[in-house]
């Protein structure tokens, strides 16, 4: 008797005892008894599991003969699933007959749901190349251990720690490169694009690394509060109903408001302040249209608001009304030497870059940290891109002959 007979016999001895079952009314079992039956129907589904994932990992076969695709277009169809399941249930399979036999077994005798058995596969998998043999047995002998206890998600979570817990030493370094990947990944796909509705709202679409997203969720929640006094978290204002995403955004924009320029980057000048001309009886009597230097329209009532919470001051040019912080000086440029800046290097001194002065970031050649000075003959004017080069120890750099600076990779 084949294989496939032996599974055919077996489905229709399953299909009998599930007719009498059907014939069960489950009302009258006991507490107990529910309790059981549920848990023996959890390791039945997670052994019919196994068998579907062994006979998936072999049936490239099935596929060729039916013209489909492959594996997981063919299983999309017969069994009506969509395409994202079905691929995923083929790509566990596969995982299992290759490379996690004791997963595959704790998968056929119920120990593992097929959810936790995905999870685990795909820690697995994602273990570093060089990761010795024996340390990858126990990693996944510790993994299918915790499945006994252990929801999906927690099995996720300790997952990507698993070398921390079976080989220390070697997670500590391969977190470290992670970390660094991440970090450079994050980097590159970070972008925030507006998009103004001309109904007086902008939509403001940002992708940021994930530790500039806690740090701005973190001072946005200092003004929502959403922690009750009973501990709770409130998603709804009590007094205005207003939902919690509105109030975020209220947030943000107080955030905004409540920036202290002075704190605000050197290199910016003007680009980081926002100018609101007005007329003064305008202003003092809140009637009127105010213009930003952005071509924007502001009502003179919102300007008197922002007077008052938006530190919006008269404006001074030069004299001794200009404030610099003592700590900050003392390592950064001043204005001054900005402007010095500007007029000498006019444009990133990167060779080949021609991002203007006004966009520009002052570098020490030779770092404040190393007891470089921060004065004009160990500074040069760098674009943001070029800047985090100069800083990348990945990347070397060599002083032209006209001043400015020529990178290339490290070999």
């Amino acid at each position: 008797m084949t294989t496939g007979h032996l599974v055919l016999e077996c489905e229709q001895a399953i299909a009998a005892a599930l007719d009498k079952v059907s014939a069960v009314d489950f009302l009258y079992l006991s507490p107990d008894e529910k309790a059981a039956s549920i848990t023996a129907v959890g390791r039945l589904e997670a052994r019919l599991a196994a068998v579907k994932l062994r006979l998936l990992a072999v049936a490239d076969e099935v596929a060729e003969a039916s013209g489909a695709r492959d594996v997981g277009a063919w299983f999309q169809h017969a069994a009506r699933v969509d395409r994202g399941p079905a691929g995923n249930a083929v790509r566990l399979a596969k995982s299992l007959d290759r490379s996690w036999h004791a997963l595959a077994e704790a998968l056929s005798d119920g120990r593992a749901s097929t959810v936790q058995a995905m999870v685990i596969a795909h820690a697995l998998d994602d273990l570093p190349a060089d990761v010795d043999e024996s340390v990858v047995t126990e990693a996944e002998r510790v993994l299918v251990e915790h499945a006994a206890t252990y929801a999906p998600r927690e099995l996720r979570l300790l997952g990507r720690r698993i070398l921390d817990v079976v080989a220390p030493e070697v997670g500590e370094e391969h977190e470290r490169k992670a970390l660094e990947d991440e970090e450079r990944h994050a980097r590159a796909r970070t972008s925030v694009t507006t998009t103004c509705h001309h109904d007086g709202t902008t939509t403001v679409r940002a992708r940021i690394p994930d530790a500039a997203a806690d740090r701005l969720l973190t001072y946005l929640h200092a003004w929502t509060n959403p922690r009750r006094a009973d501990g709770t978290h409130g998603r709804t204002d009590a007094t205005t109903e207003q939902p919690y995403a509105m109030r975020l955004g209220h947030a943000f924009c107080a955030l905004l408001e409540h920036l202290d320029p002075a704190r605000l980057p050197l290199h910016g000048g003007t680009a980081t302040t926002v100018m609101i001309t007005i007329p003064l009886e305008s202003m003092l009597t809140g009637l009127g249209i105010a213009t930003t230097g952005a071509d924007g329209r502001l009502t003179a009532g919102e300007v008197r608001r922002l007077a008052c919470t938006a530190n919006v001051v008269p404006l001074v040019l030069g004299g001794h009304s200009e404030v610099l912080d003592a700590g900050r000086a003392k390592r950064l440029f001043t204005a001054g030497q900005r402007r010095a800046l500007s007029a000498r290097d006019q444009r990133c001194r990167a060779d080949g870059c021609d991002i203007p002065a006004d966009w520009c970031e002052a570098h020490h050649l030779r770092p404040w940290s190393r007891g470089g000075r921060t004065d004009l003959s160990n500074a040069i004017l760098f674009c943001s891109h070029h800047h985090h080069r100069a800083h990348d120890e990945r990347y070397l750099h060599d002083r032209l002959a006209n001043g400015d600076m020529r990178f290339h990779r490290r070999t």
